[in-house]
């Protein structure tokens, strides 16, 4: 676990009334539209679901994502990268 956290940024997730967010740990954006956004994290890959989801304030150097909307579920995948299910793998290899 120590070994887990040296050189990582906090990841924290700070939900205020399932309408507003605040993401820190933040490495990437993967993808994101009104019901979906997919972000890569010191923690793994998170899905997060919900209805007029909005980025409001995305910094990537301070890994931080504040994000409004009605909130429905946070998902968390471990792995260091994330594939579409129908996704070959060489067009995974090519990104």
């Amino acid at each position: 676990m120590e070994e887990r956290q040296q050189g990582k940024k906090a990841h924290k997730i700070v939900l205020d009334m399932r309408n507003t967010c605040e993401i820190t740990g933040v490495l990437d954006v993967i993808s994101f539209d009104e019901e979906e956004v997919i972000l890569e994290t010191v923690e793994g890959i998170v899905t997060i679901k919900g209805k007029e989801l909005h980025v409001n304030r995305l910094t990537l150097e301070k890994g931080e994502l504040d994000i409004d909307g009605v909130f429905h579920s946070f998902m968390y995948k471990d792995g260091d990268s994330y594939h579409k299910p129908n996704e070959s793998l060489l067009k995974r290899l090519l990104r």
